[in-house]
């Protein structure tokens, strides 16, 4: 999905619950007015964002909610 950068700078960016104060691994989401979910790390805040439509991400969650995902 493709989406313009104006879309991200009003987007309200929240931590994932799974997220640190210690440096971990960092991720921070963003539901978009469209309904796509944006997903970046909260490290480079300024960096690349990936974004998802809202099936997708629906998708994704679902599987990682039935463990389809082996714990790296």
């Amino acid at each position: 999905m493709t989406t313009k950068a104006e879309a991200l700078n009003n987007a309200n960016w929240f931590t994932s619950s799974y997220s640190n104060d210690q440096g971990g691994a960092c991720v921070e989401g963003a539901r978009l007015a469209d309904g796509s979910m944006a997903v970046r790390d909260s490290k480079d805040p300024h960096g690349p964002a990936l974004v998802f439509t809202a099936d997708a991400w629906r998708s994704f969650a679902a599987a990682v909610g039935y463990g389809e995902f082996p714990d790296a």
